[in-house]
């Protein structure tokens, strides 16, 4: 990730974000490629159209929540894109693709898992590729499914990171005669540098990616993305806010507070009974 996370400019990035599709493509092909293997020899876990209440209430639900809102929140690097691109136009079809294949990729690996692991299927289903693959080419797919998602996370990493050290860097260095990151070699350096230690010890810290979707669904990208937003809309320093407007911000407010509050009483209350 070192040398990608170098680069200062975010077009400098367009290629190793399409190897990353690609790869991501090939863990999609092999998860369906099973799945429709297990299929045909009447092998698949049984489906079931609603969740087992018996072993849920409702109120656990709420704890997928957190995780679409992340997944949501990451997209955050959208308005630096459009900077980059030379007509405006551009984004419209831009946004309409980056859609359609995070929809078909996300269905795809959803609907291949469940047919391949029913219930016992993990929050990371790289597990449960560990605990299928007793054959040897079970093993052969099982380390082919894990590299191709390391080099994928590690070349989506450097354009989640452009966006994290602008912020940053206007955070902490807020003064309006700065020079610009890009040129300020230094301050990019160090800054970048920084940013790639805490990010690998954040990453060796965490035991479990639930807990991380969990807690930062909950708290931080649900302000970033309902609660402060709708909050400006209804502060409207300009005056430009209308009386609907001003409804809707209230309303996903609500919802906001609402969900993310149930959410995590669930978790908390879940955890406690694990232990």
């Amino acid at each position: 990730m070192l040398p990608l996370v170098m680069l200062r400019r975010v077009d400098s990035l367009r290629y190793s974000s399409a190897i990353s599709i690609l790869l991501a493509l090939v863990f999609v092909a092999i998860c369906s490629s099973m799945a429709f293997t297990a299929l045909w020899s009447g092998k698949t876990r049984s489906l079931r159209i609603v969740p087992d209440f018996s072993q849920v209430t409702v109120l656990d639900l709420f704890t997928t929540v957190p995780v679409f809102v992340t997944g949501f929140g990451f997209h955050l690097n959208v308005h630096p894109i459009r900077a980059g691109l030379g007509k405006a136009a551009h984004m419209g079809l831009a946004t309409r693709i980056s859609l359609i294949i995070c929809v078909a990729i996300y269905f795809a690996i959803g609907f291949s898992g469940y047919l391949l692991f029913g219930d016992s299927i993990m929050p990371d289903v790289l597990v449960n590729f560990d605990q299928n693959s007793n054959t040897s080419s079970g093993q052969l797919l099982n380390d082919i499914v894990r590299l191709t998602y390391a080099l994928h996370l590690a070349l989506v990493f450097p354009i989640m990171n452009y966006c994290l050290r602008a912020n940053v860097d206007e955070l902490i260095f807020s003064n309006k005669n700065k020079s610009p990151l890009a040129l300020d070699t230094p301050r990019f350096v160090s800054l970048t540098l920084t940013l790639l230690a805490l990010t690998y010890l954040v990453a060796v810290a965490i035991p479990n990616i639930w807990y991380f979707f969990q807690f930062l669904g909950s708290t931080t990208i649900v302000c970033l993305s309902f609660i402060f937003p709708a909050s400006i809309v209804l502060r409207d320093m300009h005056g430009i806010s209308k009386t609907k407007d001003q409804v809707m911000a209230i309303v996903v407010i609500v919802l906001a507070v609402g969900t993310s509050g149930i959410a995590i009483w669930t978790n908390l209350n879940g955890s406690g009974a694990d232990q």
